[in-house]
């Protein structure tokens, strides 16, 4: 199973139910493999990559206004009608204008590696369930490679639990 192969974020665990669902997401997510090379080199960090409604819905926070324009152009050069995807992808510095306008709130917590920790743990702590630990990985693509590689002393962003 390659990189992009896991299904990780809110509604995976229902869309893993629904037959032939691993299939059809592994078919969308071949089909915008180039869209998703894309956005790791644009440094576009994912809380979202799951298939559902029969689409791939991505959710993300793009570094600037210009990575996000390239993503979702790429996105329409792959599927001009759009009819297979959804992307809501916003730019960092509305997150931050957000948090100003709610008096500082942010919607992540740091977290500090300790020994014996896996993203699958931390996602335990977090979440309720080990199954939401690429949501964290995707938080933390700029510091992370591989979702089974972590490093003790290593701080991690952990996206707040929207149904918490």
């Amino acid at each position: 199973m390659g990189f992009w192969d896991k299904m990780f974020g809110r509604g995976a665990s229902e869309a893993q139910k629904q037959p032939d669902s691993q299939q059809r997401y592994n078919e969308l997510t071949q089909k915008y493999q180039t869209a998703l090379n894309l956005a790791d080199k644009e440094h576009i960090q994912f809380s979202n990559l799951h298939l559902q409604d029969n689409k791939l819905y991505i959710q993300g926070i793009a570094p600037t206004d210009e990575a996000k324009n390239k993503f979702v152009e790429q996105l329409s050069l792959i599927n001009p009608s759009g009819d297979d995807v959804v992307a809501e992808i916003s730019v960092e510095q509305s997150r931050a204008q957000a948090a100003a306008a709610s008096g500082g709130t942010t919607n992540t917590v740091t977290y500090d590696v300790k020994s014996g920790d896996t993203l699958s743990k931390i996602s335990k702590e977090y979440y309720g369930t080990s199954n939401e630990y690429m949501r964290i990985f995707y938080a933390n693509r700029d510091k992370l490679r591989d979702p089974d590689h972590i490093q003790v002393g290593q701080s991690l962003v952990i996206p707040a639990d929207d149904n918490g």
